[in-house]
């Protein structure tokens, strides 16, 4: 189990759900935590909660300049940075071919895509300036992996593309930082009951078990274990890896169709 007693950690869209419980989760093993969020009054909330020298900092994502404006003000407070959980994200449900691809499904991208690599990129510039390691965490989901038979129905197909680029950004970012001072890993949650999913559910102790859907806690609990195991992927519920079969059977299929493949 990583010790992080005396570390310093940002975690983006801290004001709720997986990220103001990874913060909480963070704090009680003895960080300090920078909760970030849009939501000034919920991140000073969950930093007012974990206490210990956490602060509440406000960040819209959508404006490309705020991730390394937000690594540099984080190191001005703390004097120096250990983990970054990029977690901030936007859900959006549209279908595909009735998609404007306005401004609204570009800001979506900001925050779900492109946030977690330019914090990456003033991060590691950080790391090497200074001679020190560092962790990245960036949140994905399960549609990064597949279209889950979970939430077909949802025309989430924008959403998906968003998390979808951030997995194999994150694969490309893994093989140029071999020789980098920083360890990365990818969080992919299946069903977590966060804000941006609970509206028009039950509570989430009357969710019927079909749902398969699990607690922002168990969620952060999943995500510090797979770092302290030292683990790429963290996923988070079994079936992600049934959901992926259709790809990898359809592309089977297709080359034993075209002679490529017996």
């Amino acid at each position: 189990m990583i010790d992080y007693s005396g570390r310093n950690v940002l975690v983006t869209g801290g004001a709720s759900g997986i990220g103001a419980a990874v913060a909480i989760g963070l704090a009680a093993r003895g960080a300090r935590v920078a909760v970030a969020d849009r939501n000034l009054e919920g991140a000073e909330a969950v930093a007012a909660r974990i206490g210990g020298g956490a602060v509440a900092l406000v960040c819209d994502l959508t404006d490309p300049a705020v991730p390394a404006a937000l690594v540099t003000e984080v190191y001005a407070r703390f004097g120096g940075l250990d983990l970054i959980c990029s977690n901030a994200g936007a859900g959006k449900a549209k279908r595909v071919l009735r998609e404007p691809f306005d401004e609204t499904a570009m800001a979506l991208f900001q925050v779900n895509l492109y946030a977690g690599f330019r914090l990456a990129q003033a991060y590691v510039a950080e790391l090497e300036a200074r001679g020190a390691r560092g962790r990245l965490m960036l949140t994905g989901s399960e549609n990064s992996l597949s279209v889950p038979d979970a939430v077909k129905r949802f025309a989430m197909g924008v959403y998906g593309a968003s998390k979808h680029g951030l997995l194999i950004m994150a694969e490309w970012l893994r093989e140029e930082s071999r020789d980098k001072p920083l360890d990365l890993h990818v969080l992919l949650p299946g069903g977590v009951y966060t804000p941006l999913v609970s509206g028009g559910l039950p509570d989430f102790d009357q969710l019927p078990p079909e749902m398969n859907m699990i607690s922002p806690e168990r969620c952060a609990e999943l995500a510090l274990k797979g770092m302290d195991l030292g683990l790429f992927y963290i996923p988070t519920h079994a079936h992600i890896a049934d959901d992926m079969q259709p790809r990898v059977q359809g592309v089977v299929a297709s080359l034993k169709a075209l002679g490529l493949r017996d």
